[in-house]
């Protein structure tokens, strides 16, 4: 029996248990081998990752917060016991599935996504569970299966009833810099009389995810009770989905796919239609951008996604409208999480200066999320939508949001910036979406909120020699030099 001694170490979702050299010999096992401690009356045990430190003697075993909080301590106060985790069975259909010998289906995915969630894979495995998935590409049947196993996997919320069965959703499915139509649309909705339990995503392949930015404005970690109350007494929420335990295997994965920039078809319709469902959606908007340097090149490739997403989100209970929409440039002025909440706040402000083709798109999408709720009739969403902005109905809801989620000043203009001048006149025949995410990688965002663009000029508008093309805003001159650097081989605009 070894003696717990619990660390003050939050690892994020991480799981660590430390042992001495000795332990680790006689267990045979080595630093970021799998171990499992499991309680005195064996009711319960936790999977953590191995490491070794030399000052423990042979009778401690150290846990951080993760570990310690899955064992209860009542449980562990009288001692634990320690043994190699047995591999997971589940890898077998993951090997099967890379060698194209098998298609998975939802006792599989289920089996896996436990695994995985239970921190039996380690992030190789893990990682090679999505290459599998990524190299030879899912059937629908594949998709469905994978998409109900991410909710099975998960906690669930119900709001729908009686009076209110309807309860929306929308999601874009990103690509294009800026885009925050989510952030207008959400307090539009709520306005209008729906309910929209939201939750998003940080960024995986662009500047900013939605939770990036509106976490520049309030705090979007909510538990799952606390996200419950919000929605029930305003209506709604912008909550970031990996701290909620909703199709928590999704959130595991991303992380892996993060570095790696994988966010295929497959895993992207899992993911989102998992959250919604999780989420206690009925009926769910999806924004597909379409365009040169989106994730979605072609309207062709559109269309059969739109067919793919109405297909899964039927399968598993979702009403689901797709949307084909513009992503061939930039939507609104800023990129990255400070400078998309400010285009945010200026739209639902009505302030005189604020991005009218992120207004626009936001109007026209929440007028069709009232229609699909039966608000109005067809034709008729966009209208109320637009009275619900004009009259600051709109901003009081954002704002009633932001207090109950936990409200957050808007943080200081970065320290360093460097104006982009036009060296010729001209006129703007195209935006690289992919440059200018490039551009804010390399300032710093969306890691630190306040990096990132400013757009000055948009595709059509004509160009005179020494206008300001574009502003580059970061903390750190130095990757303002190397943002300046990168400009001399990947210049953004066209013209």
């Amino acid at each position: 029996m070894f003696t717990v001694k619990v660390l003050d170490i939050d690892s994020g979702d991480e799981i660590h248990a430390i042992i001495n050299e000795e332990v680790a010999q006689m267990l045979k096992v080595v630093g970021g081998d799998k171990v499992v401690v499991e309680t005195k009356d064996k009711h319960t045990k936790v999977v953590c990752d191995v490491e070794i430190d030399k000052s423990y003697t042979s009778h401690t075993v150290g846990l951080n917060t993760k570990a310690a909080t899955k064992l209860n301590q009542s449980a562990y106060s009288r001692g634990v016991m320690i043994y190699p985790a047995p591999k997971p069975k589940s890898i077998e259909y993951v090997r099967l599935k890379f060698e194209n010998k098998i298609r998975l289906e939802h006792s599989h995915f289920l089996e896996i996504l436990e695994d995985i969630i239970n921190n039996s894979y380690s992030k190789v495995e893990t990682t090679y569970f999505v290459l599998a998935c990524s190299v030879h590409k899912l059937t629908d049947s594949e998709v469905i299966a994978f998409t109900q196993a991410m909710v099975d996997c998960g906690k669930h919320l119900e709001f729908a009833n009686k009076e209110q069965p309807i309860i929306v959703d929308k999601h874009c499915i990103g690509g294009v810099p800026n885009n925050r139509t989510t952030m207008l649309a959400i307090p539009l909705i709520i306005a209008g009389g729906l309910t929209i339990p939201k939750t998003s995503s940080r960024s995986i392949t662009s500047p900013a995810g939605t939770a990036d930015t509106m976490e520049v404005l309030a705090n979007v970690e909510l538990s799952l009770d606390d996200m419950y109350h919000i929605v029930k007494n305003v209506g709604g929420c912008l909550a970031w989905g990996g701290s909620l335990d909703l199709s928590p295997a999704d959130d595991m994965i991303i992380r892996v796919e993060h570095p790696l920039h994988i966010d295929t078809e497959d895993q992207m319709i899992a993911s989102i239609l998992s959250k919604k469902k999780s989420a206690g959606s009925t009926h769910v908007l999806i924004d597909i951008p379409y365009g040169p340097q989106t994730k979605v090149e072609s309207l062709s490739k559109a269309k059969r996604l739109k067919k793919r997403f109405e297909v899964v989100g039927s399968a598993i209970g979702l009403t689901i409208q797709v949307e084909i929409t513009d992503g061939s440039q930039p939507i609104g002025f800023g990129v990255g999480p400070y400078f998309e909440a400010l285009d945010v706040l200026a739209v639902l402000s009505n302030s005189p200066d604020a991005p009218k083709d992120l207004e626009e798109k936001a109007l026209i999408l929440t007028g069709k999320i009232f229609e699909l709720a039966k608000i109005c009739v067809k034709g008729k969403g966009y209208e109320i939508a637009h009275k619900l902005l004009r009259s600051g109905r709109g901003f009081e809801v954002f704002e009633q949001i932001r207090k109950a989620q936990g409200y957050k000043e808007l943080p200081d203009f970065p320290k360093y910036g460097e104006e982009i001048i036009a060296q010729h006149d001209g006129v703007v025949q195209g935006i690289k979406n992919k440059a200018i995410s490039k551009l804010a990688f390399i300032l710093g965002a969306p890691t630190t909120p306040t990096a990132g663009l400013i757009i000055k000029k948009k595709v059509g508008d004509k160009i005179q020699k020494g206008d300001v093309l574009f502003e580059l805003y970061s903390e750190s001159e130095i990757k303002i030099k190397y943002a300046l650097e990168h400009l001399k081989d990947d210049f953004p605009y066209i013209y």
